[in-house]
């Protein structure tokens, strides 16, 4: 996750750069459940309105938090399918809060409303994730359930009227992208607290008409105005909290951003970026599906890592035995094209591994959802960074703070 707000937040106030401190524990991400009252174009999970079986049971659960909490994972995001639909999922919730787990619920919202959400307040959620996918009938189409967005919509209000932290969470595609600013200004007319943009997930098309590839323009566009957007709070004092995922290479778009609105505060962001290091898939980011099979983040549903029925989690997650996972944890990971070429590659660590493996069957291979041009990277070819002057400039920003 790229939080767009704190480096905004590092332009108008510079901070000390503080030695960087490793989290305790990986935050993970827990499908309790794959079953979902929506059919989403867009689902990772592949999930349907019908049980799955040999899902956990709650003491399963239960035991596998123990092992969470002994191996120091901090956070704990309860996903689906959609989580409500488990009948214990507030008795797991409540547990996860006892237990000093920062707790997130991540739903599509249809279900949360005038009768439940007193259940939901209870809880004590550390935060509430809402999927919208555009504006009335774009949502229902991308749902494909006639009147999910007046649902998710009214589940936002009750969140807000109950005093619970809820954000929006809007996964962009080429149908819908034109709506992002209405999304955006939905945000402020509700008063969320939390914008994520998850970013398109889409094949590659190599490095042919990369510039004018409508999707990576389309990307572009979207970065820019979310940049500009949060830069707009920042400088009114507004607390609005502006994250992205699924694309590391915001981290080095927001540095060209910069050199061309804030040169002067270039060098210190560009050490806190690097200190931040872009993709934690298989290190910081974890994933346990429904069946208990633990994978390096959510999008890697088809990579089996085990199972926490079979062995814990904590000595699944440390076991290096396993290539991608050796990969995933090596610093620098080793990468080829145009990742393996790239100046920046410190900033944003490679980018998703999963596109790259997805596209091409070699998890180390460039990530086809870079946006950025080989200029803008420094990429002369072949896996090799381009040798003039402006480049090595370029890269200096980011080694200043090695």
């Amino acid at each position: 996750m790229f939080r767009v707000s704190q480096f905004m937040k590092e332009v108008a106030q510079p901070t000390q750069l503080a030695p960087k401190r490793p989290p305790s524990g990986p935050v993970v991400i827990w499908n309790l459940i794959r079953r979902c009252n929506l059919n989403c174009k867009h689902c990772y999970s592949i999930s349907a309105d019908r049980d799955f079986p040999g899902e956990m049971t709650t003491q399963e659960v239960y035991a596998v938090m123990d092992d969470l909490k002994h191996f120091g994972v901090p956070v704990l995001i309860l996903s689906g399918g959609e989580p409500l639909l488990r009948s214990d999922i507030f008795r797991i919730s409540r547990r996860a809060k006892e237990m000093g787990f920062y707790v997130g619920l991540s739903t599509n919202g249809t279900l949360i409303n005038e009768h439940i959400i007193a259940a939901v307040a209870a809880v004590g959620y550390d935060y509430v994730g809402i999927s919208l996918d555009g504006i009335g009938e774009t949502h229902d189409k991308f749902r494909r359930h006639d009147g999910a967005y007046d649902l998710s919509l009214n589940a936002i209000r009750l969140c807000r009227q109950h005093g619970i932290k809820v954000g929006i969470r809007f996964t962009m595609t080429m149908d819908n992208a034109r709506e992002l600013p209405e999304l955006i200004q939905l945000a402020e007319d509700e008063g969320v607290d939390k914008f994520y943009l998850s970013h398109l997930n889409y094949a590659g098309r190599g490095n042919t008409n990369r510039t004018n590839d409508a999707q990576h323009a389309t990307t572009r566009w979207a970065m820019n105005l979310l940049f500009n957007t949060c830069w707009d709070y920042v400088q009114r004092g507004e607390e609005r909290e502006f994250v992205t995922g699924n694309n590391d290479a915001d981290g080095v778009f927001l540095l060209h951003w910069m050199s061309r609105h804030f040169p002067e505060r270039l060098r210190h962001v560009a050490a806190k970026l690097v200190q931040w290091g872009g993709n934690a898939s298989g290190v910081s980011v974890a994933n346990i599906d429904n069946l208990g099979h633990v994978h390096p983040d959510t999008m890697w549903w088809h990579y089996d890592l085990g199972c926490v029925r079979d062995r814990p989690f904590s000595e699944i997650w440390t076991d290096t035995s396993d290539p991608i996972m050796a990969g995933l944890k090596q610093r620098p990971r080793r990468l080829r094209g145009r990742c393996g070429g790239c100046i920046y590659f410190d900033i944003c660590g490679g980018n998703t591994r999963v596109r790259a493996m997805q596209l091409t069957g070699d998890a180390w291979a460039e990530d086809p959802g870079c946006y950025l041009t080989d200029a803008e990277i420094g990429y002369a070819g072949g896996g090799e960074r381009l040798r003039v002057t402006a480049h090595r400039k370029r890269r200096s920003h980011a080694a200043a703070a090695r």
